[in-house]
């Protein structure tokens, strides 16, 4: 069964966040750590997973994606909060 994942990146604690969804997060949370995704994450050092969600079905992690996008900014805050009140960096998690 395949996974997807759609997750939150910041560039600190109440910083600039970032938005994406992939089947592949660790792979896709190195590239922007490690400046190879050319843009936005690039640009405002957005490289902290603060929270990722996972479901098997990628039509509805491409819809949880947009809608967390429409969301107002204290939403996603206390989102991230609820999941993760120090905003750790949760990639190191990941790989051990």
């Amino acid at each position: 069964m395949k996974s997807y994942f759609v997750y939150i990146l910041a560039s600190k604690r109440n910083g600039i966040l970032y938005i994406g969804v992939t089947n592949d997060l660790i792979k896709r949370v190195w590239q922007h750590k490690n400046n190879l995704v050319d843009g936005f994450t690039k640009k405002y050092h957005v490289h902290l997973l603060v929270h990722f969600e996972e479901t098997s079905n990628v039509e509805s992690a491409i819809a949880r994606e947009k809608q967390l996008k429409n969301w107002q900014r204290p939403w996603k805050i206390n989102l991230i909060t609820e999941t993760n009140p120090e905003w750790k960096d949760l990639y190191p998690g990941l790989i051990t």
